[in-house]
């Protein structure tokens, strides 16, 4: 019996060199990611091989491989090794006898029937046989065996990258699963988009929306878009000024938790909660963003790409830490900083390599805290361990960093806006440094980006409390 060799070379086998009896054989163990892949190339999306909720009460009692990758198992077989390069494929015939499970491992054997001098056919049984000596699958094919001898260097496989945003959105969601809704002051939702996005929040379990408009618009959209505001507090003035204004207002006295931008100007909003003393914390107000990217293995958080313009060195100190907390929120224990500049080192014509310096021996000497800071680092090799080593950059942070601190607003912007439509990134967004956060949304936002948004500010909100609490007790004591 062959097995599939190793080497750098793939040799097949010729019509001539087949034997009746002689066989061949490789192992597969079945995993999550085999059946997504099968998904997307074959479109074959039944839930029974895709959804565990649904197929847990199935026939089957459970996900299972979609039957025809078995069937691919024997082919790649055929294909590649026995008997290999220049096989073609005439007739399969296939009987599946038992499903197979993520975790199975399958031996898969072709031996030879019968061979037909006359056509250069060959007959093949074909068998797939589990861990547990259980035969899954099993059948006849019939093939062109090859009649000129190759022997060629190994192809390299496709990769194929596989990125599921509604897990990656489930298991943002999770996170909130124990945590009770906070109430929210959604401002001026005077479109479809806003106002489904809070309702969407609210249906999610994150937040108890206060709805601050002009009333009438209010119910006409939801009207239009079918969205049930029954039971939903509203507050209606004339308005986004007004709203913006009101939110503030309830904001400081404590009537709401979290603020949830609408379809108004960003600035017109945080300028309403900057000037009330009660929602200031000392700290400069900034804007983060959280991407889950598809070829990043975590989420990647983004600041500042939506509020400060041009900061300066201390303000670049409150957007790191205000970063550096939220992402410690978010459950990263320490998160790792990279500070984005053009290059990776320190040039006096480039004034964000300087400030990247100048935040790292900040944190050095207890300025930020909580995080690892370097910097100045590339996009390349903040992103990209192998980037990195090429440069010759040792660094914890180099090609793993939790967060990017952009040296300013345009570049940031671009980044954001490049990961998304560029990357397939999905992103949400929070607004931090003030008393409460701000859910900050833009009106390209989908659904799904405006409740991972209120996610954000539901953990952010929880903590707040927490602070609270503890400040309290230590009060009474």
């Amino acid at each position: 019996m062959n097995m599939i060799p190793n080497d750098e070379f793939v040799e097949n086998v010729t019509y001539d060199e087949l034997t009746v009896g002689r066989s061949a054989r490789m192992l597969r163990t079945l995993s999550v990611a085999d059946i997504q892949a099968f998904a997307a190339v074959s479109g074959d999306t039944n839930p029974a091989h895709l959804d565990p909720e649904y197929s847990k009460d199935g026939l089957l009692q459970g996900v299972v491989a979609h039957g025809m990758w078995g069937g691919t198992l024997i082919s790649a077989l055929l294909g590649t090794q026995f008997p290999g390069a220049g096989t073609i494929y005439l007739e399969q015939v296939l009987h599946f006898v038992k499903p197979v499970r993520v975790g199975d491992t399958l031996a898969v054997t072709v031996t030879v029937l019968s061979k037909d001098d006359a056509k250069k056919s060959v007959e093949m049984d074909c068998q797939l046989v589990n861990q547990k000596g259980e035969r899954v699958l099993h059948g006849i094919a019939r093939v062109l065996a090859p009649t000129k001898k190759v022997r060629l260097p190994k192809v390299n496989r496709p990769q194929i990258q596989l990125f599921d945003p509604e897990a990656r959105f489930k298991d943002l969601l999770a996170l909130g699963k124990d945590l009770e809704a906070v109430r929210c002051a959604v401002v001026h939702p005077c479109d479809i988009g806003s106002l489904s996005g809070a309702m969407d929040s609210a249906r999610y379990g994150l937040i108890i929306p206060v709805l601050i408009g002009p009333e009438a618009r209010i119910r006409y959209l939801a009207a239009e878009g079918g969205i049930d505001l029954t039971g939903v507090e509203i507050h209606s003035v004339e308005h986004s000024h007004a709203a913006a204004e009101l939110a503030a207002d309830m904001a400081a006295k404590g009537d709401v938790e979290v603020i949830m931008k609408g379809s108004l100007h960003t600035d017109e909003l945080i300028l309403a909660v900057l000037k009330r003393p009660a929602l200031r914390t000392g700290r400069r107000m900034s804007h983060v963003f959280r991407f889950d990217i598809p070829l990043y293995s975590k989420p990647l958080l983004i600041t500042d790409a939506a509020l400060n313009i041009h900061p300066t060195l201390a303000e670049k100190v409150d957007i790191i830490q205000n970063a550096i907390d939220f992402a410690r929120i978010m459950g990263v224990k320490e998160p790792k900083v990279a500070i984005l500049s053009a290059v990776e080192t320190v040039n006096p014509s480039i004034p964000s390599t300087i400030d990247a310096a100048a935040l790292c021996k900040m944190a050095e000497r207890g300025q930020i805290t909580g995080g690892i800071l370097d910097g100045p680092l590339a996009f390349d090799n903040a992103i990209s361990s192998e980037a990195a080593e090429i440069k010759h950059i040792h660094s914890v942070v180099a090609g793993d960093a939790d967060i990017m601190a952009v040296p300013d607003l345009e570049s940031g912007n671009m980044l954001a806006k490049q990961l998304e439509y560029l990357a397939g990134a999905s992103g949400s967004g929070l607004v931090l440094g003030a008393r409460i956060p701000i859910a900050l949304t833009s009106r390209a936002d989908g659904p799904t980006n405006r409740v991972a948004s209120a996610l954000l500010a539901l953990l952010a909100a929880h903590n707040a409390r927490r602070i609270h609490a503890r400040k309290v007790w230590t009060e009474k004591e």
